[in-house]
């Protein structure tokens, strides 16, 4: 039983009468009312034993976005239902109830929606529903938590989807389903043409080229049903943020996915296979030749989860990992920060040997900013600082570079298209 606000401003005024008439008998008859109004009303209160409730709405949502549950009240009981509730969901859900009172008549069911607008990747779950059923009088109430349990999955942010037109536009070219067909070096052949100024002289058809006036040469249809192995580093330095245009402090992390997000839905249009591997100290996710036609939400699902470890990533195991899982050549894409591939380095040899190797990093643009100051002492230091990081960044792409590896080093807000255009140019020329 729970007393309400009505109860107790009732028992102020018995108490101020009390005190007015200062008699005995007053005491009695005012304490006998209110206590008679109190268990008249508990009385009359629909039992909470006889409420059932359910919930219905959405199960994922993008960060930032607004997921809506029901939770749908059901009194079996032949009393009307006057009550509030409050849901358990954690702060970070950002929940709001659209209105916490309610009114169900007996044998009747209704319902309060929940708008929740998570802040954290992850999943939101809420375990109970606490029930408050009132009496008329609204002096007391009956109180129970019912269990309702309920997970919002919070997905990460899709924000490179806008490039996605774009790149599928280029893809369109390549495939030649466009007007403007260009050359490439897959193992798919297309069809002749003539000769123009700036073909390859390498696809030249000499053959057919006997046979006619003109100069042909062959085109090429990139190559399909690729696979495409994106591994996400999760070690401590995925953890540090970095400036961007659009968010301030923007983990690494986070630009990461957004660059895995968009090459799997550009991989996935163009025919090819997309796996997810994420690890540091132990392989934290892991998604294994999904259907082309939902590899993008399962990458996405997968990716949900995941938060950095403060940890240094042990690329001998990811890379024996890769290699256990893809036997055949493949595009291994490899999203890391570069101050801290050299890690790497000791590892390359057996991972070029058997597969095209992509290195996309997040650069921190306030690098090229810190690097300019000249203003005092300190910002003269700072720039000198700004700049040794520079260089060792450039050394590291350099090395990898020579190992074989295509690196891409942008600013997070740039990282995910320039990733799919590197992906589109190895794709034109066949070294998938």
């Amino acid at each position: 039983m729970a007393l309400t606000g009505r109860a107790a401003a009732i028992a102020a005024v018995s108490a101020a009468l009390i005190l007015a008439f200062r008699s005995p008998l007053t005491v009695v008859v005012v304490d006998g009312l209110l206590l008679a109004g109190i268990l008249l009303d508990l009385a009359l209160a629909a039992p909470v034993r006889a409420i059932h409730v359910r919930r219905d709405g959405d199960t994922r949502v993008r960060l930032g976005e607004t997921a809506r549950v029901t939770t749908v009240l059901v009194n079996t009981s032949a009393r009307p239902l006057r009550a509030r509730l409050r849901d358990a969901w954690p702060p970070s859900a950002d929940a709001s109830l659209s209105g916490p009172a309610l009114r169900v008549p007996p044998a009747g069911q209704g319902q309060v929606a929940v708008a929740l607008t998570p802040r954290r990747r992850g999943d939101c779950t809420a375990e109970l529903v606490t029930i408050r059923s009132f009496g008329p009088l609204g002096l007391a109430a009956r109180q129970r938590a019912v269990a309702a349990p309920w997970t919002v999955r919070a997905l990460p942010p899709f924000h490179s989807r806008r490039h996605l037109p774009g790149k599928l536009a280029q893809l369109r070219e390549l495939d030649g389903r466009h007007a403007a067909v260009r050359p490439g070096q897959g193992s798919e052949f297309d069809s002749l043409r003539e000769y123009v100024v700036g073909d390859d002289i390498r696809s030249i058809d000499w053959r057919s080229t006997a046979r006619r006036r003109d100069v042909m040469v062959r085109t090429w249809r990139p190559e399909r049903d690729r696979r495409i192995v994106l591994v996400l580093d999760t070690g401590r330095t995925a953890a540090a943020r970095v400036a961007s245009n659009s968010v301030a402090g923007f983990p690494r992390l986070d630009a990461a996915m957004e660059a895995a997000q968009l090459l799997t839905a550009l991989a996935s249009k163009a025919g090819d296979r997309v796996d997810l591997i994420a690890a540091d100290q132990r392989v934290r996710a892991r998604v294994l030749a999904p259907p082309r036609t939902t590899a993008l939400a399962v990458v996405t699902e997968a990716l949900a989860g995941l938060e950095p470890e403060l940890a240094e990533t042990n690329w001998r195991l990811v890379v024996q990992t890769v290699l256990t899982h893809a036997r055949r050549r493949c595009l291994v894409v490899a999203l890391t920060d570069l101050n801290f591939a050299v890690d790497l380095l000791p590892e390359l040899k057996a991972l070029t040997a058997r597969h095209e190797l992509l290195v996309g990093s997040v650069a921190d643009p306030r690098l090229a900013e810190l690097a300019a100051g000249r203003d005092d002492a300190a910002s003269v230091y700072t720039a000198a600082a700004a700049t040794r990081a520079a260089g060792q960044r450039a050394g590291v792409a350099a090395q990898l570079t020579r190992l074989g590896a295509t690196v891409v080093d942008a600013p997070p807000d740039r990282l995910p298209a320039a990733l799919a255009d590197a992906y589109l140019s190895l794709k034109a020329v066949g070294r998938l």
